[in-house]
């Protein structure tokens, strides 16, 4: 019993000890910034890039507009060894691991120079937007000169393509080009007034644009779907 237990604590010793190194090296991924610098010479700019796949650490190294590969890195006792370039022709750089932070040395042939690098804040990327419908009937107004004039706007789009009318005081309407593409709505409805030119793209779940009546009158729109 004493037996069983005991290798069970050691295997479960073991599989912590491994989870923790993985972690330690996942730490060490993401974007760094800072500087390199030597006495007598201007800071040089760096951006480390480093992600770890698998446990193997990899990325590259950023010297102005120039990048250079890591060949091999290795991470133990929280230093952080990278070898740049094939076989470390570009030198080898050294850092402590301290949070966020990376603090060492770039020995690149008699060159050695001060690094201090810090990881860079990630980007909150916003929530994508509902995804909206074209196809359906909106309730439009287009403003003509400061006055609301307000049409219902029928909407079909098949891939790329958008077909439908428009009705308003003045009549109707067809659509007899239109288009929907990279988040842009393009189309001409055409009626026995003229031919009306309109653009528009999603904004909150509304349509928002503009359109050129027969290039005599210019103006703004907006819609909001019915249905």
């Amino acid at each position: 019993m004493k037996k069983a237990l005991k290798l069970a604590v050691t295997s479960l010793a073991l599989v912590l000890a491994t989870a923790v190194a993985g972690f330690a090296q996942g730490e060490v991924s993401g974007r760094y910034e800072g500087t390199a610098k030597s006495a007598g010479a201007a800071d040089t700019q760096l951006t480390l890039e480093l992600k770890n796949e698998g446990g193997k650490i990899s990325g590259q190294l950023k010297v102005g507009a120039n990048a250079v590969d890591i060949s091999e890195a290795t991470l133990a006792d929280g230093k952080l060894t990278l070898k740049l370039g094939p076989v470390a022709k570009d030198g080898v750089l050294t850092a402590k691991v301290d949070g966020d932070n990376l603090n060492g040395e770039w020995i690149n042939g008699a060159t050695k120079k001060t690094v201090e690098l810090k990881r860079a804040a990630a980007v909150a990327v916003a929530p994508a937007a509902a995804t909206v419908s074209l196809s359906g009937q909106w309730d439009a107004v287009a403003d003509a000169q400061g006055q609301p004039f307000p049409f219902l706007l029928v909407l079909k789009v098949d891939g790329e393509k958008v077909t439908g009318s428009s009705s308003s005081q003045l009549g109707d309407s067809t659509i007899s080009t239109g288009s929907w593409k990279d988040g842009k709505l393009a189309f001409v409805l055409e009626g026995g007034n003229g031919a009306i030119t309109m653009s528009a793209t999603v904004v909150e779940g509304k349509l928002t644009g503009e359109f050129d009546y027969a290039g005599q009158l210019q103006g703004k729109w907006v819609a909001v779907k019915k249905n």
